[in-house]
């Protein structure tokens, strides 16, 4: 089959997760012999990244990928964001989505792209919710900078975030445009959840993230540090909540704490652990290094405090045999009841006895090690995704020729 990939921000012009998920899913499908194209925008990138690209994702023959680049540079992304049209790029997106015979679109980060592409092209249309932008316009139901979301206050905490309002969410923009999309796809159970319980009326089913099974790549083995350690993994944001983690370990030194990672909240999170010989950072890591933390730690710790789409954290320990403590928060409960393969917290004093726990007792950290493993090996790895993923379009092809013929 042939496939269109469209988003804002695919690697290496991409920051989190979601991308890094395209990323897996576009080279699983090119390696089993599948044609796809990808369209995603590099004024988007520069207009949040000053420091350049970083990393290295090489696409496989199979994979065409087309960037689209303005001449207007950041004001390209800004008239997207205030109006959900992509003026600027508007010619090369469709030109791309109308001229190729494409089997299957499918839409990921829409957020500078426009919602207007949403209309472009006749094949088969996907939308996977990476985040909640659908229904919150800060795309994390992260309510001015200090709470979730639990009652709307859209255009002042927009303000309050220093981001223009977006009025076009105040027409039938949306309604009409989400209408060409034939399914949309939620990493987990809570956020599919979620925009029904916010109002957004689309066809939706679950379909979880994925890591392969098979890296390619030389695995480091040796211990990567001089004694047990805990570990956090992910973006040095607000969100992620390892302010709440680091006053627990500094003030328990018998404990230590591992951090891999960047962010723009790294200083401050630095200026916290300063006096905390048991702190220590390890900036951002390549993956082998990443994977070899993963596996000798005797936890990694997930103490997000924002809503989670999914937790992608918590797979690639489960990935190495490695236990988990979450946050009971958003989706990340879900993959560890899923699992079984982790220990859930409400309070810094649960956090704590979590630690305790899978610090001293070497049975438990294995067992539910194990379980972890065994249910990444079930659910959340290649195999298993690609299945449920085309066994969706198969589903959708064939609706909508019974209602061709019909």
């Amino acid at each position: 089959m042939r496939f269109c990939m469209v988003t804002t921000f695919y690697p290496p012009y991409s920051f989190g997760g979601d991308a890094i998920y395209i990323y897996r899913l576009v080279q699983e499908l090119a390696r089993r012999g599948h044609n796809i194209d990808v369209i995603h925008d590099a004024d988007s990138f520069y207009l949040l990244e000053t420091e350049g690209l970083k990393g290295d994702y090489p696409n496989h023959d199979n994979v065409t990928v087309h960037i689209l680049k303005s001449k207007a540079g950041f004001l390209s992304p800004l008239l997207t964001q205030q109006t959900s049209v992509p003026y600027l790029k508007q010619k090369k997106i469709r030109e791309v989505l109308e001229k190729n015979r494409y089997d299957v679109i499918h839409y990921h980060n829409m957020s500078l792209i426009g919602l207007k592409a949403l209309q472009y092209g006749d094949a088969v249309k996907l939308y996977t919710t990476h985040e909640h932008w659908l229904v919150c316009p800060m795309h994390v139901l992260w309510k001015y900078d200090r709470e979730v979301c639990t009652s709307r206050s859209c255009i002042g905490c927009q303000i309050y975030g220093k981001r223009p309002p977006q009025w076009w969410r105040y027409t039938d923009l949306m309604r009409k445009m989400l209408n060409h999309v034939d399914m949309f796809i939620s990493p987990s159970r809570f956020t599919l959840k979620k925009h029904h319980e916010m109002g957004l009326d689309i066809p939706m089913v679950h379909i979880p993230y994925f890591l392969a099974t098979k890296s390619g790549e030389d695995e480091e083995s040796a211990f990567p540090h001089t004694g047990p350690y805990f570990l956090f993994v992910g973006r040095l944001e607000k969100i992620k909540g390892l302010q709440n983690i680091i006053p627990l370990f500094r003030d328990h030194p018998e404990f230590e704490l591992l951090i891999a990672g960047e962010g723009t909240y790294t200083d401050q999170l630095k200026q916290m652990a300063a006096v905390s010989e048991n702190i220590q950072f390890l900036g951002k890591l390549g993956h082998s290094k990443l994977r070899n933390y993963y596996k000798h730690a005797r936890a990694v710790i997930v103490p997000s405090i924002c809503y989670e789409v999914f937790g992608i954290i918590i797979i690639e320990a489960f990935s190495q045999e490695t236990p988990v403590i979450v946050n009971n928060l958003g989706a990340l409960p879900e993959v560890v009841d899923d699992s079984g393969g982790g220990i859930i917290y409400n309070s810094q004093d649960e956090l704590l006895a979590a630690i305790r726990r899978l610090a001293e007792d070497d049975p438990l950290r294995e067992e539910l090690g194990r379980k972890g493993h065994g249910a990444y090996l079930q659910y959340w790895n290649e195999e298993s995704h690609i299945q449920q993923y085309l066994g969706l379009i198969e589903r959708v092809q064939q609706k909508r020729l019974a209602g061709a013929m019909s």
